[in-house]
């Protein structure tokens, strides 16, 4: 345990460093960050429809290039990145989504299984990831902090604690808009399919 708190010490140090200015910061950075990175990408794709093309190890690095182009980002904690990390692996993945949509010329947008189906829908049924990401572009419109819940909780995989850490709340408020949250986009993406 005291290892881990080390390591996210250690992580938290470089971040603000990079933040700071310091490059050689970042390239220490990644071995560090690597293995977690691995595991949301791995953890998204698990998600997708088996045939998925888009593969873990492009996923990390075309979210990894977005993350080291984020230069005005005041990091706070390695909490924080991976946050952040999240929301570029979720939205690489909604744009590959729109494009093989797209490439389809007017085709369905595809279904992409929900590892949590009770998250927005029972579990025999699957949701588009389009229509996911429209229907949490839409419930950010009116209450950001439960959209900012769900992409920590749900895309990053990140416990009650650590969204609350991130946004700076208590854990029963996270869980409180988590609930709220879930029953709204299940009501929305019900409502559109």
């Amino acid at each position: 345990m005291e290892q881990a708190v080390n390591k996210s010490k250690e992580i938290t140090r470089m971040l603000q460093e990079w933040s700071g200015g310091k490059q050689e910061a970042l390239d220490a950075l990644l071995p560090l960050v690597y293995a977690e990175l691995h595991r949301q990408a791995s953890r998204y794709l698990r998600r997708e429809r088996p045939d998925h093309t888009l593969q873990t190890t492009a996923l990390i690095h075309e979210a990894y290039m977005k993350l080291v182009d984020q230069r005005e980002v005041n990091w706070q904690n390695r909490t924080h990145f991976f946050g952040i990390a999240a929301q570029m692996m979720r939205r690489i993945l909604v744009d590959y989504a729109r494009q093989r949509h797209r490439a389809k010329r007017g085709g369905i947008a595809e279904d992409l299984p929900l590892e949590e189906a009770a998250l927005v829908v029972s579990e025999e049924r699957s949701v588009d990831l389009v229509a996911l990401d429209e229907a949490l572009t839409r419930l950010a419109e009116f209450d950001e902090r439960q959209a900012r819940i769900v992409e920590l909780r749900y895309f990053s995989g990140l416990t009650i604690e650590e969204t609350a850490e991130v946004l700076r709340i208590s854990p029963a408020t996270v869980k409180s808009d988590w609930n709220v949250a879930k029953a709204w986009l299940r009501h929305e993406i019900t409502r559109v399919a």
